[in-house]
């Protein structure tokens, strides 16, 4: 799983979902008229709003952020596994709304000593909150950009060394030239050839969407698949495209370059 590709979208599910169980423990119900200390029932104890709200919400934002992490999507009966996680959140804000107005079933008064029937509880309201932001932000993910953009920045690069040079020259590191003897008389023969100027300079780059990665002999079958909050290095241009590696040093021609980050 890349949790780097998660999106700020994906961000707002996993607030809501923190507020939601919080909320769990708070009052499902109040009364007017009963004292301070009264042990009312918290939203563990309710059957249908634990069901139906509760864990309904924390299945959803479990569902949605899984599929954005996982390199590939995973399809249950034909669906994507995120579509499962929007409609649970769906669900939860609209059980949520239903038991906000009528947090006691329709029971109008259960012989308190108040003269009114119950009323929703602190925990009910920040429920349907909770739910209705994780509804909101699941639907809304794939529609605005601003949403869309990565939940954790990528790590700044360091500067790539040209594609194929040798570290740099010093003791113990290949191609590096022998030291010296002690008090040599002669200056030993430069044999370390030069790489030959390439006008490409090979760059780091992330992809703002989940692209694939074709082979380089052509093959439509993709060989690797890039995805937002990763660097990789891009080896050569061929036209518009890219020749690009990743870090387990796969190659491969990314066909769509575009919107892409450079590092510096």
């Amino acid at each position: 799983m890349n949790i780097r590709s998660l999106t700020r979208g994906d961000g707002v599910v996993i607030g809501a979902a923190v507020l939601l169980f919080i909320a769990s423990f708070f009052d499902n119900y109040s009364f007017e008229g009963l004292p301070d200390d009264a042990d009312l029932p918290n939203l563990w104890e309710n059957g249908p709003v634990l069901l139906s709200v509760v864990l309904a919400g924390l299945i959803a934002a479990g569902l949605v952020v899984t599929a954005r992490a996982l390199p590939q999507p995973l399809k249950v009966a034909g669906l994507e596994l995120g579509f499962f996680g929007v409609a649970f959140a769906v669900f939860a804000a609209w059980s949520g709304l239903g038991n906000l107005i009528d947090p006691a079933g329709g029971l109008d008064n259960i012989g308190t000593a108040s003269d009114r029937g119950p009323s929703a509880g602190t925990g009910l309201i920040l429920a349907f909150v909770a739910t209705l932001i994780m509804a909101g932000a699941a639907v809304a993910t794939p529609l605005v950009p601003a949403l869309q953009g990565s939940l954790i920045p990528a790590p700044k690069p360091v500067t790539p060394q040209p594609y194929g040079a040798q570290p740099p020259a010093g003791y113990g590191y290949p191609g590096a030239q022998p030291q010296q003897p002690y008090a040599a008389q002669q200056p030993q023969p430069q044999y370390a050839q030069q790489a030959p100027a390439a006008e490409f300079s090979p760059f780091w780059f992330a992809v703002p969407v989940t692209r694939p990665l074709f082979s380089e002999d052509g093959s439509p079958a993709p060989v690797a698949e890039l995805a937002p909050g990763t660097w990789y290095l891009a080896v050569e241009q061929r036209g518009a495209a890219l020749v690009a590696q990743t870090q387990d040093g796969r190659r491969g021609v990314l066909q769509d370059t575009t919107g892409i980050q450079r590092g510096s």
